[in-house]
């Protein structure tokens, strides 16, 4: 018994030293990765915001929906300054408080994100499908169904930090993020906490968006063979089909990790090698889902024709009046 217990232990102990370079290169990439989307994510989403909210007279389309979209890429991308600090310093001096809202920040980022390209999804069939009910649809309804999704995935993320133990500031540097301690759940709440997140905020998400893709498609044909196809419909199929590629490669990576991660991490899963493998991959889940901060803004350029429009012709407009102040300026020496 003695001999299983040291081998045991040595097997941990062997397992705790391959991991240490890990750790490492996590910093690492959290580090750059960060400081790659930080940029693009801001002045992207910023000027986003600034034309959907300024210069877009139309609410409909699913305006309402991305507005609240690009708030929420916007409230993470802020908040990525503070994470670089951290991977750089290995030390977090702004309080357990700001931790814990950063921490939780990247989670709201990630499901308010998806009801939200969920709700895309929804309109953009539902009106197509519906278009008598487009018409009578009011900006307001948009607002209310925005409130409730964030009343409701505000409170289902918040399991995320309940989850997290504060640092220990009296051992020296200061933990934050990855580094905060996971407290340990009984099997049965971990298990249920498990479902409810792959049920609600992955495979639920993933049906509407595929059915609302699939209800669109059977529509084109429909109306191929009636030699009725209109722009609308190739438009709201593409918002649709873009939805869909932003939530699967953003999002399906990170889902099909977390319920391996959360079962090494509950000690459900103790074999050394799988848990390594789970380990190393969820970083790089993580990446890949903050990715949608800089992928969701293609959207209202590329598939919204508003949005578009009205940035070309401001863009246009500050570039004509820079010119001429140029031309003035020049004029003016001479």
């Amino acid at each position: 018994m003695t001999s299983m217990n040291t081998s045991y232990q040595m097997v941990n102990f062997s397992c705790s030293i391959n991991m240490t370079d890990w750790e490492t290169a996590i910093n690492h990439l959290y580090t750059y990765f960060y400081l790659i989307i930080f940029i693009p994510g801001v002045l992207s989403n910023t000027l986003a915001l600034w034309v959907l909210c300024r210069f877009v007279s139309k609410k409909t389309k699913a305006i309402i929906f991305m507005i609240n979209l690009t708030v929420a890429d916007l409230a993470h991308v802020l908040s990525l300054p503070l994470r670089i600090h951290y991977y750089i310093q290995q030390d977090w001096p702004f309080g357990n408080e700001l931790c814990l809202l950063c921490f939780y920040l990247k989670y709201l980022n990630m499901y308010a994100s998806i009801a939200f390209l969920v709700c895309i999804s929804i309109q953009r069939c539902g009106f197509l499908m519906h278009p008598f009910h487009a018409r009578r649809w009011k900006s307001r309804y948009d607002v209310c169904i925005s409130i409730t999704v964030w009343v409701v995935v505000g409170l289902c993320c918040s399991p995320f930090i309940l989850m997290r133990s504060k640092s220990n500031s009296s051992l020296g540097n200061r933990s934050c993020f990855k580094d905060l301690p996971m407290r340990k759940l009984n099997f049965q709440l971990a298990i249920s906490m498990m479902a409810a997140a792959e049920l609600f905020g992955f495979l639920g998400p993933l049906f509407i968006i595929g059915f609302c893709n699939y209800l669109i498609e059977n529509s084109m044909r429909q109306r191929n063979k009636q030699q009725q196809s209109t722009s609308d419909t190739r438009k709201a199929l593409r918002m649709v089909r873009v939805c869909t590629g932003v939530f699967l490669f953003c999002f399906a990576p990170y889902h099909i990790n977390f319920l391996l991660y959360l079962m090494v991490s509950q000690s459900i899963i103790t074999n050394c090698e799988a848990s390594q493998v789970i380990k190393q991959f969820h970083p790089i889940s993580l990446c890949m889902a903050s990715l949608n901060c800089c992928l969701n803004p293609l959207i209202y350029y590329f598939l919204t024709t508003e949005f578009k429009q009205q940035l070309s012709h401001h863009g246009s407009s500050v570039l004509r009046g820079r010119l001429m102040s140029m031309e003035s300026t020049s004029s003016y020496k001479e």
